[in-house]
């Protein structure tokens, strides 16, 4: 039989505040951390906001030699995962290392590095290259350095799924628990790529907001949405098996009931039109959850403020949903906090962990007016109080990946 895996510790680094207190206090107070790129000169680019992490201390984590072996991606994942276990009042002495799983992942891993080795290579020759660059570059090293600061020494891995990398983390780990992989995971994403690369990269897919004004350039599912702005940080969360939080008297803010993932086979960056592959995966996930599309009443979507992602994940919703789409209240987080790639997922399954706590829905800022088959409650104007049993967080990437994870309030 599959076990039960509640949530029990919460840790984010995000545009909007490096705690999950500041983060969920800057969701429910609408703050936009969206404004001008301020660590390269952005002359050249028609791109020029982004959303960066601001005043983020490394060392107030983690010591200073550990923070200089690590990249901005490792180091936001650190604190996350070190506030995720002190949430959960974990202490590793009385734990079974070997039983503490890892799943975090990075997207893209570390571009600034790539950047400065190839300008080193090319001006000062291949002995110039930092020695620590392919250990501070690979994606992976988010999940071996929580690994090494946090003690946990069961099953360490990464998912690169692109924008779904975060979500599809948290779900192979509920899968791992559910199996007896582990007793315990430490799972979510991490990213950091506010760099001249990943900034002309996206840039030359037509894929960023070009606005200049940070109230109006990620605003979801509105008629005059035109790129999503670029974000970074870390979201990490503790997932554990029922009885053995309960036998810790652990906190436990809810559990983690359905978990769906699919492939589009449709393009490389564009979802599928008729929003069948994300349907798909919202649908396992409710019949994971043995409920039905009426059942959900909320849904931290995707919500890129690109004019076709949002267009076919609300086509999504609704043929997965059917009528309770009409009842659902929507929301997306990035519309404060920009888009953070692999890590999007994990601040967002932050951000339904706390709505089951609070009851509250953000709202979707920014966003003034929906046109066409945009018509559902996307949470406009104000945030929207409600008792929220069941949630659910979608996250698509590029290359097709779907992964939905499905939620409710712990009832014993």
């Amino acid at each position: 039989m599959k076990r039960r895996v509640v949530v029990t510790g919460l840790g984010a680094v995000t545009p909007i505040g490096n705690t999950v207190a500041d983060y969920w206090d800057g969701l429910c107070r609408g703050k936009v951390g969206i404004d001008r790129i301020t660590r390269f000169d952005t002359a050249d680019y028609k791109v020029k906001l982004a959303a960066q992490v601001k005043d983020f201390s490394p060392t107030d984590r983690m010591d200073a030699k550990a923070a200089r072996r690590m990249e901005l991606f490792s180091q936001y994942a650190v604190a996350a995962a070190r506030e995720a276990v002190e949430d959960a009042g974990l202490i590793m002495e009385e734990e079974d290392p070997f039983r503490a799983g890892i799943i975090i992942s990075s997207g893209i891993g570390s571009l600034t590095q790539v950047e400065t080795a190839c300008e080193k290579l090319k001006t000062k020759g291949p002995g110039r290259v930092n020695p620590l660059l392919v250990p501070m570059m690979i994606s992976n090293m988010a999940a071996g350095n929580v690994s090494i600061q946090t003690g946990f020494r069961g099953k360490c891995t990464s998912v690169v799924t692109a924008c779904a990398s975060g979500t599809n983390s948290i779900g192979d780990a509920f899968r791992a628990i559910q199996y007896q992989d582990a007793d315990m995971m430490l799972a979510g994403g991490a990213e950091s790529c506010i760099c001249p690369t990943g900034v002309a990269g996206f840039m030359a897919l037509t894929a960023l907001s070009e606005q200049v004004d940070p109230l109006r350039a990620s605003i979801p599912f509105d008629k005059d949405r035109s790129g999503f702005v670029l974000g970074e940080g870390a979201g990490v969360v503790l997932l554990e098996e029922l009885e053995h939080a309960k036998k810790r008297g652990a906190k436990i803010y809810g559990e983690l009931i359905g978990y769906g993932a699919t492939a589009d086979a449709y393009h490389i960056t564009s979802p599928c039109e008729d929003g069948s592959g994300a349907a798909r995966a919202m649908e396992l996930a409710m019949e994971e959850g043995r409920i039905e599309g009426k059942d959900v009443d909320y849904i931290n979507a995707h919500g890129t403020s690109t004019y076709y992602n949002d267009l076919f994940e609300t086509r999504a919703i609704k043929k997965a949903l059917g009528k309770g789409a009409d009842q659902v209240v929507i929301n997306s987080t990035k519309s404060m906090t920009g888009h953070l790639l692999g890590a999007a997922g994990g601040i967002e399954f932050v951000a339904c962990m706390k709505t089951l706590e609070n009851g509250l829905i953000h709202q979707t800022m920014g966003t003034r007016e929906t046109e066409g088959e945009c018509d559902l409650n996307y949470a406009i104007g104000s945030p929207v109080k409600r008792n929220v049993r069941f949630a659910m967080s979608n996250s698509l990437g590029f290359g097709g990946h779907n992964a939905t994870l499905l939620a409710k309030q712990y009832e014993g």
